[in-house]
């Protein structure tokens, strides 16, 4: 990319009856209507199952339909499934052809595609015009991609005409992108596309451990971390990264690829991926995901039962769910005729959702201090619960009166850490403390601290969680295929 241009205009007013004609049509995608169509029909058919995510934002990538647009269905198939009609897209894209600080909102009123014409909604978009490092010009856009290989995938697959608000980012930092994201987030009948290839120009094998570690990073929400290396669209990914830890959301890497997946030069990929943004406080996995999670549970527990407490290793032979390998902390709590049995979690993402239900229901098992290791004839009457937290947040407060009153009864999980001491309790507590004072009072004491304890320096986050649980059974390992169990190597 070049040097960021000084001479962006300010703001401006759009064009009206400006019409923004197709630039690769022709090179990076057919430019026969009925060509594209068939081209982008077969992307849909060979596009992933995304696990029922009900995004409000996606990443997609932006190469030539030949090497990515099977991944952006993958990431636009939730949008093409729902039952409310999407009624407008919001597409934030990098420049590639031009340099220029801060964000360009292209200032034409129709946007043409051979697949049609998409209306800008300018009544929406006047919402980022106010924004310092927003600008009304069209120059970057000249010869670019980025946004219009979403516009056409889009258009194949939304079952219903939408307006568009096309954004191009240039040297823009992840404030600007995410104040810009903030403005245009609307209701849901708004969604928002992000435009990003990953790793650029590596060998298959680098490119493959670079872009699994890019999508472990975003899955937990690690905008430090992203870079150009990474990804092209790194700075609108940061953006959204850290729009996500603020209003709580979830995300799910749906598909990773590479160009070489399509026969390209092995030694020179380009990487791919889809990934859902969703709303952690309403994301549920599916019932098949639910089932498959809590039986992989059962399954290791019985296992680790047999053999002295120790923990299994799972193997997967072929492709499992995105939302089950997706980066989560989570905690399983066992119990018996209503008395708790263990309970054991990770604080944060460390590994993929089933291998932290798979740690963390032996660690409940025979980890918890509070209890004696789990016992075979204790199995049967056994109800097993998962908890799949949320990023936990900063609440701000200046005394305890304002904790206690910035807490949501029944739905916040809270942590608390003061003096090297922290302690956390799942939004199942309220069940059993459904008073605010007595909450953090019983919180503070489970830390350590004692319960009248008052100090500036105590912090105090919270998180959602996704529970559901079953009774104990017995799981034939055969019937969770593509997923087996290998014991674990003797200790020399």
């Amino acid at each position: 990319m070049s040097t960021p241009s000084p001479e962006m205009p300010a703001h401006g007013a759009p064009h009206p009856h400006e019409i923004w004609r197709p630039q690769v049509a022709g090179t990076f995608y057919a430019a026969d209507p009925a060509e594209l169509r068939a081209d982008l029909a077969r992307a849909v058919t060979e596009a992933r199952p995304t696990g029922g995510v009900a995004p409000k934002l996606v990443v997609a990538p932006h190469a030539g339909t030949r090497y990515s647009a099977r991944i952006a269905a993958t990431a636009f198939s939730p949008w093409a499934r729902r039952a409310e009609p999407i009624r407008r897209v919001v597409v934030l894209a990098p420049a590639h052809r031009m340099g220029f600080s801060g964000l360009a909102l292209h200032p034409a009123e129709t946007w043409r595609t051979p697949l049609g014409d998409l209306a800008v909604d300018w009544e929406f978009a006047r919402r980022v015009l106010p924004l310092h490092d927003v600008h009304l010009d069209g120059r970057p856009f000249a010869g670019e991609h980025a946004l219009e290989m979403h516009l056409i995938v889009l258009q194949a697959m939304l079952p219903e005409h939408f307006s568009i608000v096309p954004i191009l980012v240039g040297d823009a930092g992840p404030e600007a992108v995410a104040h810009a994201i903030e403005r245009l987030w609307g209701g849901p009948e708004t969604v928002i596309s992000i435009s990003s290839d990953l790793s650029h120009y590596l060998d298959r094998a680098s490119c493959d451990r670079l872009d699994r570690d890019t999508a472990a990073r975003i899955e937990r929400l690690d905008r430090g971390a992203l870079e150009g290396r990474r990804a092209c669209g790194h700075r609108i990914l940061a953006g959204a990264l850290e729009l996500a830890g603020e209003r709580d959301l979830r995300v799910t890497a749906l598909q990773l690829a590479n160009s070489a997946d399509v026969g390209a030069d092995p030694s020179r990929v380009v990487g791919y991926g889809a990934f859902a943004f969703e709303q952690a406080a309403s994301a549920r996995l599916v019932e098949a995901d639910r089932r498959f999670l809590l039986d992989t549970a059962m399954m290791v527990l019985a296992a680790a039962v047999a053999d002295g407490g120790r923990q299994p290793e799972l193997v997967s032979d072929g492709p499992l769910s995105p939302p089950l390998l997706a980066q989560r902390a989570t905690f399983v709590t066992l119990e018996r005729e209503g008395a708790l049995r263990g309970c054991i979690g990770s604080l944060a993402p460390q590994r993929p959702l089933l291998g932290d239900v798979a740690v963390n229901v032996v660690k409940a098992g025979f980890s918890d201090p509070r209890f004696g290791p789990l016992r075979d004839d204790e199995l049967d009457g056994l109800d097993v619960t998962v908890s799949i937290l949320s990023t936990p947040r900063p609440i701000a407060f200046a005394d305890e009166a304002g904790l206690i009153a910035a807490l949501d009864p029944d739905r916040d999980g809270l942590i608390l850490a003061d003096r090297g001491r922290s302690a956390l309790f799942l939004p199942s507590v309220w069940e059993d403390l459904p008073d605010p004072r007595d909450f953090v009072l019983r919180l503070k004491m489970k830390a350590g601290l004692p319960a009248d304890h008052w100090s500036p320096t105590l912090t105090a986050r919270r998180f959602h969680a996704e529970k559901f649980g079953a009774r104990f059974r017995r799981v034939d390992p055969a019937s969770l295929k593509p997923l087996r169990l290998v014991a674990p190597t003797p200790q020399g």
